[in-house]
Formats: C-alpha cells, structure tokens, sequence
C-alpha cells in the first residue's frame, strides 16, 4: 500500500473514532506509519485531507453504483439497483458511511466546489429528468425528487445500521422502502 493511501485509510479510522477537530494531524501521520512532513507532502492542510477522503469515498461510492446498474433497461430496476446498492455499500463500509455523515453535517461540506459536488449527482440527476420527461415519474421539481431519494435512503441505510437484522429481514425492508418511494414518485 502506498504512503498516500494509508494515509487516507488512517484519517479515516481516526476521524471516525474521535471526529474532525480531536484528530491531529500528528495522530494521522503516526497511525499511518509515516512522518508528519510526509502527510503535509500529500495533504497541504488538515482541510485538503478531509476534503481528500471525501472525495475519495464519494468516487469508490459512483464507481460500485455505476456497475450496479449498468445492465438495467427499464428505469424502475435502474432506480432500484441504486438504491440496493447504496444500502450494500453503506452496510459494507460503515466506517466511510460514518465519515460522510460527519462530513456532510460539518463546515467542510462548503469547501467543496459545487461543480465537484454536481459531478457526483449528475448521473442520477440525468436519469431522473430523462423519466420525468418520459412521463415515468410525476411532474415534479427535480430537485423535490431527488431530494426525496436521497433522504429516503440515507434514513433507511440509518434504520438497517442501527438494527440487528437477518439478511431475509434486511432484504424484505429495502424492497418495502423501495416501494414506497417507488410509489411516491412514479406515474402509477
């Protein structure tokens, strides 16, 4: 693994645990097994690292969405494989779940350029106007519909996390939830 890398993987272990502001940079670079000029070499400032794994996570995040779709035809399964495989990641990665919790919720969020932000929402956002204009969802406000999604499926992955569920149970409750969002934005 390269210096880099383990510098990320040890900020995220660390910001997890302790937060933001009780993570020095010192802690990060020690738990990486390297030197703090090593650290600044990559990660300027404390700041460039938060953003840095952020950005990492959220581009693991498109890449394993984007596979998980990329078979589907009708819009519905399109839609669903995204939603399944959002929860799968969250579930699979709850340490990088915890940190874009901390980090969307935190004065970091803001120092993302929009544009950086838009290039992680624009497939979907695309997908979901291309089925409003199809008449396959509801005429509403793009924005209200994805908005809707998004915070369905981060409350649901919160509900799978914080409950002990067989994988039958776990599987019934998102193709329940699916439904009802399903429901609650398509022309039915």
């Amino acid at each position: 693994m390269d210096k880099k890398t383990s510098v990320l993987e040890a900020a995220l272990r660390l910001f997890v645990e302790f937060g933001f502001h009780n993570t020095p940079t010192s802690k990060i670079a020690k738990e990486a097994g390297i030197s703090s000029g090593t650290l600044f070499y990559f990660f300027p400032t404390k700041d460039d690292l938060v953003v840095a794994l952020y950005l990492d996570i959220k581009g693991k995040l498109g890449c394993e969405i984007t596979e998980s779709i990329s078979l589907e035809n009708s819009f519905k399964e399109i839609l669903k494989k995204y939603y399944i495989a959002t929860l799968n990641w969250a579930t699979e990665h709850k340490s990088e779940f915890k940190f874009m919790e901390q980090f969307n919720s935190s004065p970091y969020l803001k120092k993302i350029a929009e544009e950086e932000v838009q290039k992680y929402v624009k497939p979907l956002k695309g997908l979901l106007q291309n089925a409003i204009d199809e008449g396959v969802l509801k005429n509403m406000n793009l924005e209200i519909i994805f908005t809707l999604i998004s915070g369905h499926t981060f409350s649901i992955n919160q509900y799978l996390l914080s409950n002990e569920l067989s994988e039958n149970k776990r599987n019934e409750v998102i193709n329940e939830t699916f439904e009802l969002i399903w429901h609650m934005i398509a022309v039915v």
